[in-house]
């Protein structure tokens, strides 16, 4: 069975755009906040595609 990951992580997010890591969790933080999600929910690839504007399928070549 292929499982694929469903929620992304501020080093995923370092790959994707080359930018820090510190980056990628306040990114992270700023798309909890407009998903109205608490601190301790994750963040899906989906919610990062939609914010991003990068597509799902160009995301999960980096991080799987």
């Amino acid at each position: 069975m292929n499982r694929k990951r469903i929620c992304i992580y501020a080093k995923d997010i370092q790959l994707i755009t080359g930018r820090s890591e510190r980056y990628g969790r306040k990114l992270l933080q700023t798309i909890r906040k407009l998903q109205d999600k608490e601190p301790h929910q994750f963040v899906t690839i989906r919610e990062f595609s939609e914010y991003s504007g990068i597509e799902i399928e160009v995301i999960n070549q980096y991080i799987n």
